[in-house]
Order: C-alpha cells, then sequence, then structure tokens
C-alpha cells in the first residue's frame, strides 16, 4: 500500500521504557514509515498511513515477574509440525484493511490506509482484531486467505482500552474458524507460531516461529496500558496486529498487538507482546453486540498482578486476589481509599481471585456506576462502594 507508517508509543531507552507524552503527527502525503525507521519505540504491529493509536499518558511501563515453568514446556517438535498447525490455523487468519482520514495540520485531512490482520470467530464472518487497526476507519476490507476477492467489513464493536475489537464480514458463510485456547496454561519456553499480514506483502500471511519468553507483562504507563500480556521471540512486525499467536496445539493463545525497538547499544531485538486469550474470551460476547459503537469501558484506576504461590512471599501478602501495584491519582481507587499493596479480593460481592477477574469485573459495569470493592491490607479486610470512572484516552 502507498505512504503508510506505523503506529508508535516513543519510550524512552530500554529495558525499562517510559511512554513519551501522546503525539500524533499525521504523516505527510509520499513518505513511508515502517519499523526498521523507529528508533527507541514500543510500536503497535499495524502498517498504517495515518490511522493512529497510542498510548499518551507519561510515567514508567513496569513489567511483571513471569511465573517459572511448573511443566514441561509444549515443543512443536519437528518442521512438518509448523505446516500442521498451519493447516489448522492459516484458514481462519485474514488480512485486514482500513481507510479513513487524518488531519495533516489545523485546516485539512488527508485520506490514509493501514493494514493488519484478524482471526475468524464464526462461520458467517464475525472477525477477532486490534482497536488500532480499525480505528477511525471509514471503510474496513477484508480479504481471506484463499482467493483475491476483497469483502467489505462493518465494526460491531471496539474496546479502545484493551485494543480489543470485533468486525463483521459481509455476505460470506461457512467459513472455517479458529480455536481459543487457554492462555493461563502457558509457560515460559512453550514454543508459538505468530500468523500475520506482516508489512502488507502480497502472497499471503507471514508466519514465524518462536518461545513464550514471559507472561503477565505490562506495556504502557498510567491508564493508558495493557496489562497480562504474553511476551513472544517470535518476529511480529506491522501488519501482524490482530494476528493470532498459536500454540503447539493449534490453539490461539494471543493476538499479536506490539513489538520493543530501540537504539544504541543493547538493542531490543524479537521483543513481542500478544493479549492473552483469556483476556479476550469474556469481552467477545459484548463487543459482538455492542451495535458498531466504541466501547469507553468503565474505570477503577489501579493497576494489579495476580497473587499466587510464585510472587506471595516476594510481595508479603497472603490469600489470594489481584495485588495492587499502583493506584493512579484522582481516579475512584484513590477516592476509595485503595492503595499500592492491597489486594483487592471483591467486586459487587462476587470474589476475585486474579488480575484478570478484577479487569473482568470492572468492565462488565458502565462509567458512573456504583460498585463495591474489598481489599485487604496486613490482613484486614476493607471495603468501599466507589462510582466508576470512564477510562481516560489522554
Amino acid at each position: 500500500m502507498d505512504d503508510k507508517t506505523v503506529f508508535e508509543i516513543p519510550v524512552s531507552t530500554m529495558p525499562e521504557p517510559t511512554v513519551a507524552p501522546l503525539d500524533i503527527r499525521p504523516e505527510r502525503p509520499h513518505r513511508r514509515w515502517f519499523a526498521s525507521a523507529l528508533v527507541g519505540a514500543l510500536v503497535g504491529a499495524a502498517v498504517s498511513g495515518g490511522i493512529f493509536a497510542t498510548f499518551s499518558e507519561g510515567g514508567s511501563s513496569t513489567t511483571a515477574t513471569a511465573a517459572p515453568a511448573s511443566r514441561p514446556s509444549d515443543r512443536i517438535t519437528r518442521a512438518g509440525d509448523v505446516g500442521a498447525i498451519l493447516d489448522r490455523v492459516e484458514p481462519a487468519v485474514v488480512s485486514i484493511s482500513a481507510s479513513g482520514f487524518a488531519q495533516d495540520d489545523s485546516t485539512s485531512l488527508s485520506p490514509r490506509e493501514g493494514a493488519g490482520t484478524g482471526v475468524i470467530l464464526t462461520p458467517d464472518g464475525d472477525v477477532l482484531t486490534n482497536a488500532h487497526v480499525i480505528s477511525n476507519a471509514a471503510a474496513i476490507k477484508v480479504k481471506l486467505p484463499t482467493g483475491d476477492r476483497t469483502y467489505d467489513a462493518v465494526l460491531l464493536g471496539s474496546d479502545p482500552a484493551a485494543d480489543v475489537a470485533v468486525i463483521h464480514i459481509q455476505g460470506v458463510r461457512d467459513l472455517p474458524v479458529a480455536t481459543l485456547g487457554r492462555s493461563a496454561d502457558m509457560r515460559v519456553g512453550d514454543e508459538v507460531v505468530a500468523i500475520g499480514n506482516a508489512l502488507a506483502l502480497p502472497g499471503g500471511p507471514t508466519v514465524t516461529t518462536g518461545i513464550v519468553s514471559a507472561v503477565d507483562r505490562t506495556i504502557g504507563s498510567g491508564s493508558r496500558r495493557l496489562e497480562h500480556l504474553i511476551q513472544t521471540d517470535a518476529a511480529i512486525n506491522p501488519g501482524n496486529s490482530g494476528g493470532p499467536l498459536v500454540n503447539a496445539n493449534a490453539e490461539v493463545v494471543g493476538i499479536n498487538t506490539a513489538v520493543i525497538q530501540s537504539s544504541g547499544q543493547g538493542d531490543a531485538q524479537n521483543i513481542g507482546f500478544a493479549i492473552a486469550s483469556d483476556t479476550i474470551r469474556p469481552m467477545i460476547g459484548d463487543l459482538r453486540q455492542a451495535g458498531g459503537k466504541v466501547r469507553v469501558p468503565a474505570y477503577l484506576g489501579v493497576s494489579t498482578t495476580t497473587l499466587n504461590n510464585t510472587n506471595r512471599d516476594r510481595l508479603g501478602a497472603s490469600g489470594t486476589g489481584a495485588y495492587v501495584t499502583s493506584v493512579s491519582p484522582g481516579t475512584p481507587a484513590e477516592a476509595a481509599g485503595v492503595q499500592a499493596g492491597d489486594v483487592v479480593t471483591g467486586v459487587a460481592g462476587a470474589k476475585v481471585a486474579s488480575s484478570d477477574e478484577l479487569g473482568t469485573a470492572i468492565r462488565r459495569n458502565k462509567p458512573g456506576d456504583r460498585v463495591e470493592i474489598q481489599w485487604q491490607r496486613g490482613g484486614v479486610e476493607r471495603s468501599a462502594t466507589v462510582v466508576l470512572g470512564q477510562t481516560p484516552t489522554r
């Protein structure tokens, strides 16, 4: 495609990236940017020409300690195994192109195009992808892995805060579908395959292999962060956004979303991230029924990690729940008195046993809803009713 650039999240030098303030810079006509041209950046892995999606708040990006393997790693033992995985998954992987407009200056708009990937969920054409792939798109086109025909698609629902969207391909039926696996079963060292529309190259999707490098990663900062990600060294490039990260059983355990690049000594290499399938699964039903809306999720204002046998002693906490690593200022959580080091154990009377469960419980609500939050501090039970906010976009 012409006039392509990449989604970029400027950061400082690695390995502890910080996210710079929002700087949307529409690309000028006839200028090309690819991942190799970026320096010191965390890059959303979609090819684009001005349909932008960036994290926006300053502050440090944190990473949670990866849980060690508790069982032998899943292995793709032979070269032929990759082919067998592709036979099962590739028919359900589509190429997505999105067109829209970007503001070049205070008065003019210029047409832009972007490219990404999607995973077919239903035989009649519901497709999972990243929210940033179709952000601000006036038209969405989808090409199936077989044939040259391009189909129109419409947005069913999008959650930019989670970077997840569902679109619907019009005029199709009896499509092959992908199987979502359990990302909670993945361990460091498990082998994976990434499939995607890398750099929008013609001739079908690009396939790369690697391992799970870490789990439960966090990238971004403040309210604009993605949590509980799978980190992989399988090559992920612009255009891979929305494509599947697949385990040895040909199950989709993540949706590829971003890569890190840096400059100078110790350049980052092969550091990619996928949104865990266990994070996505509870969202799919709501997004399919969203009526084309961009969802503005409810917001509590905490960053958390799951309290488990691996980190319980290190964190000096007990029990189960979502361990609070930070509380953003001016948020419902701060108003309720929640502090870093607390363990959230319940929302609206329902138990919370993990960080993912906390996120799911909050997302079930709308901004403005009043819910009771339960947490522990030093073994003492606490609770408060909070009015949930709206996830910031800037």
